[in-house]
């Protein structure tokens, strides 16, 4: 379900077809998943179409339930994320890699061995 319909594999495809015809529920969440990701390439009006999406509250599906109600937790923050097309990705990336040379010198040096190992990465 989390594939690109164009890039499933036969096998792949046919099992979600199986799954889709054999359970409402199924046909509707893969229904809902596609179209979400539908949203997740920053375009104007991504906004209001996720507040179109969020209908999923209606649907007998618990677990979206929840994660609906986390994307209104911080919906300006959501709608940026869909709407526009700036990101900070790279800075999240350095950050991670920094916090992972954290993890794995943790107690064995000091701080201008950790610098040096931030710089050499």
């Amino acid at each position: 379900m989390l594939t690109r319909p164009d890039r499933l594999r036969d096998k792949d495809a046919e099992l979600l077809r199986t799954l889709t015809a054999a359970c409402p529920e199924m046909t509707e969440l893969a229904w809902l998943v596609h179209s979400f990701a539908e949203l997740l390439t920053p375009a104007p009006g991504n906004d209001t179409r996720l507040t179109e999406w969020t209908a999923a509250r209606a649907a007998g599906l618990p677990h979206l339930h929840s994660f609906t109600r986390g994307l209104e937790h911080d919906r300006a923050a959501v709608d940026a994320g869909l709407t526009l097309p700036h990101h900070n990705g790279r800075a999240e990336g350095v950050d991670t890699r920094t916090e992972k040379i954290m993890r794995q010198m943790h107690g064995r040096a000091g701080f201008r061995l950790l610098r040096h190992r931030i710089l050499l990465a």
